[in-house]
């Protein structure tokens, strides 16, 4: 038996004969008409921007900011690397500061930082110039990484004996000699000295929130770490954005989270949510960001997005060393 043909509604042909440019919303858009290809294709050439066409807002001065979170595996490196990609690769100068003595964000930027390399630790700890040690990123027009070796991973205990140890990277960032738009410090998931010195340096804290529910325990910690820095040490700082990731759209945990955190954080949420994506994961041991591994991916393309948002909220308002 063959299924009676769908009939037109009279409201939808009293449309049509009202207006001969009426298009029903069942009419597929060209977006959804495009084969998946591509779309993935017409993604990737957005991002990638070969021809340098697509700019993202610059901010009037320079935005420092410090990728916080003292609970390990919720994304600060990842969420570093690729805004700080995103950002570069749409007109931006933008600085990586590797503080976390793993070098994941050396790794993901392909930079080296071996022993013997200088890094980040000689700036803390022998005062070498920020300059002498940033490394531009190959592939990568406008962007820099000063790296971290293991070296680092000794810095907590030299630094309690080290006049200003709560300021040595402000400094240090202060006296660069080169103009930055971002300047994005990847911090160790622990609330140390060398947290310390990222949140003194900063004037604004970003902070990917996993989509699971011991993500949030946490994050109480956090903000009462970051206001006793805002409250002794750095009045300027303010916990500006929030970025959900790993967001599993097939979990109702998910969702849950995700409310929680727009109920108590407001407009600091991105919207852009960063999902669980193979691709995100593969880009690092390829020393590569997703942006540039896998472009059309849909990791790449939340990425793309959150990096765009942060940009427009850096230009309507404006914050800055000298603000």
């Amino acid at each position: 038996m063959v299924a009676d043909a769908p009939v037109a509604s009279t409201e939808s042909l009293a449309a049509v004969a009202a207006d001969p440019t009426y298009v029903s919303r069942e009419t597929p858009t060209r977006e959804e008409d495009d084969p998946p290809l591509a779309m993935e294709a017409m993604r990737a050439v957005q991002i990638l921007n070969p021809s340098g066409e697509v700019t993202m807002p610059r901010p009037d001065r320079t935005r420092v900011m410090c990728v916080a979170n003292q609970k390990g595996g919720v994304g600060k490196t990842t969420t570093t690397v690729n805004l700080a990609v995103a950002l570069a690769l749409h007109g931006n100068r933008v600085l990586v500061v590797d503080l976390d003595p793993q070098g994941n964000a050396s790794t993901g930027l392909n930079v080296p930082h071996h022993t013997g390399i200088p890094d980040v630790y000689d700036c803390l700890i022998n005062s070498v110039p920020l300059a002498e040690v940033a490394q531009a990123v190959e592939g990568i027009p406008n962007l820099w990484c000063v790296p971290a070796t293991i070296d680092l991973a000794g810095a907590e205990i030299e630094l309690v004996s080290v006049v200003a140890r709560e300021s040595r990277l402000d400094r240090a960032i202060a006296a660069y000699p080169g103009e930055f738009d971002y300047v994005f410090i990847d911090c160790p998931p622990s609330l140390g000295l060398l947290t310390v010195n990222a949140l003194v340096a900063a004037q604004e804290v970003l902070i990917p929130i996993q989509c699971e529910y011991y993500a949030l325990e946490g994050l109480n910690q956090l903000i009462n770490n970051i206001n006793l820095v805002r409250q002794h040490l750095n009045p300027k700082l303010d916990v500006s954005t929030i970025l959900l990731t790993m967001y599993d759209r097939r979990t109702r945990l998910a969702d849950a989270v995700e409310q929680d955190v727009r109920n108590h954080f407001g407009d600091k949420v991105l919207q852009a949510v960063i999902p669980r994506n193979v691709r995100v994961s593969e880009a690092p041991s390829y020393g590569q960001s997703v942006m540039t591994y896998d472009p059309g991916s849909r990791g790449a393309t939340s990425y793309f997005e959150a990096a765009q948002e942060i940009a427009e909220r850096g230009v309507k308002e404006p914050v800055g060393r000298n603000a």
